[in-house]
């Protein structure tokens, strides 16, 4: 039974699941815009968000947070030199999902996640 147990599962072991989300939360901080599925937007999102409010602190333990999370440097630069300084006045609420249409080859509803 699945009582009390958050979040998707998307058919991975843990170590997998992480990897991906790595993966996704990177090339949307790097490119800023992102096209996936609806399951997968919605997942990213909260890790994306949970990032910037660190560039937006600044601190050296949240430098060190977010290397955890992310281990790219690159990332991490971007993310504390420039998303922290733009979203600094913003409460919260960083990113956007737009829905889009299903996907052709197995109808998977698909999504755009975007920085605001």
């Amino acid at each position: 039974m699945r009582h009390r147990v958050a979040g998707r599962h998307f058919g991975r072991s843990p170590d997998q699941k992480k990897a991906l989300y790595r993966s996704l939360v990177r090339e949307l901080l790097l490119a800023e815009r992102i096209q996936t599925t609806e399951a997968k937007a919605k997942e990213v999102r909260g890790l994306a968000e949970k990032m910037i409010t660190y560039g937006k602190k600044g601190s050296l333990h949240d430098r060190r947070l977010a290397l955890t999370h992310l281990p790219d440097k690159d990332v991490v630069a971007k993310v504390f030199d420039d998303l922290g300084a733009r979203y600094a006045g913003r409460p919260g609420g960083y990113t956007r999902v737009l829905k889009l249409g299903p996907r052709m080859g197995d109808g998977a509803p698909m999504a755009i996640v975007e920085l605001v």
